[in-house]
């Protein structure tokens, strides 16, 4: 774990991957909910979580850099459940790499329940683990120049919905009609940091 400061009352703390990312999130949520952690921001990515309003950011520093954070604790709450038509262009190049047929694919695909790891790119935009190791695909060689709003896709260990219309070089495997980002909506963004969710198979090749 290496942590550093980022301007004068925030930390800015970067581990090895995105599990002890999600760990220490959950750990930092757990200690501003129990009172021993005044906090304004806790801010997930990839690899880093951003720690913004600290009141003593330099003692804060000193004990994350000593301790020990466990692992995330199992998932609670309610699940979101996006349902998905599983038609996106590249579903059948994801199927090949997989070494399914399509419908197989889509099966996987909506048998795994997700979590939000961390929300960037577009507002709206949730970056979702869950699927195994031996299903992360590459981002496709050659970026698209406008991926349809509503698109499911995958990227590395990630599956996402494009909240709108944007490029994007990820791999599409089908489409939702769900709003992400409705900034008439409290909150806007359907999808926040640590929410679990599912993808409800509503049709496939």
């Amino acid at each position: 774990m290496n942590v550093r400061p980022a301007g004068d009352d925030a930390l800015l703390v970067e581990v090895a991957c995105g599990e002890e990312a999600e760990a220490l999130h959950a750990e930092l949520l757990r200690r501003r909910a129990e009172g021993s952690l005044t906090v304004r921001e806790i801010v997930p990515a990839a690899r880093t979580v951003l720690l913004d309003g600290l009141a003593d950011p330099v003692r804060l520093a000193a004990e994350l850099t000593a301790a020990e954070v466990p692992p995330a604790p199992p998932r609670v709450g309610d699940v979101v459940e996006l349902p998905v038509r599983y038609d996106g262009p590249d579903l059948a190049d994801v199927a090949a790499r997989w070494g399914v047929t399509e419908r197989e694919a889509a099966r996987i695909h909506a048998g795994t329940e997700f979590r939000v790891a961390f929300c960037g790119f577009a507002p709206g935009f949730g970056y979702l683990t869950g699927l195994p190791a031996r299903y992360h695909v590459p981002r496709r060689d050659t970026p698209r120049t406008a991926v349809p709003a509503g698109s499911v896709a995958l990227a590395g260990p990630y599956t996402g919905v494009y909240p709108r219309s944007s490029p994007g070089g990820w791999q599409l495997i089908g489409t939702t009609d769900a709003v992400l980002w409705d900034h008439t909506r409290v909150p806007a963004a359907l999808l926040s940091p640590g929410t679990r969710v599912r993808f409800v198979d509503r049709g496939h090749p």
